[in-house]
């Protein structure tokens, strides 16, 4: 992590920047006292489509019928 302070941040922004780009993190300091931090941004997570697989999974009429003991015991670990 780069400390720089806030006349060589305002000179340099560009190559700062793309230094954060490239997943650095630099710290701006004001009379030696860290005030800010650049950081990469995260990923937008991508939007999840609604309805993809409709139509291609069934799900049986017993889906949520209760276990048999054995079932059960199974389950459990005994």
């Amino acid at each position: 992590m780069q400390i720089i302070n806030i006349h060589e941040a305002k000179t340099h922004l560009s190559r700062l920047l793309e230094q954060v780009a490239g997943g650095e993190e630099i710290v701006i300091a004001k009379a030696g006292k860290p005030v800010a931090r650049l950081v990469p941004l995260e990923a937008a997570p991508k939007r999840r489509r609604l309805g993809l697989l409709k139509g291609k999974l069934t799900v049986p009429d017993d889906f949520d019928a209760p276990l048999t003991e054995d079932e059960q015991a199974l389950f459990e670990g005994r």
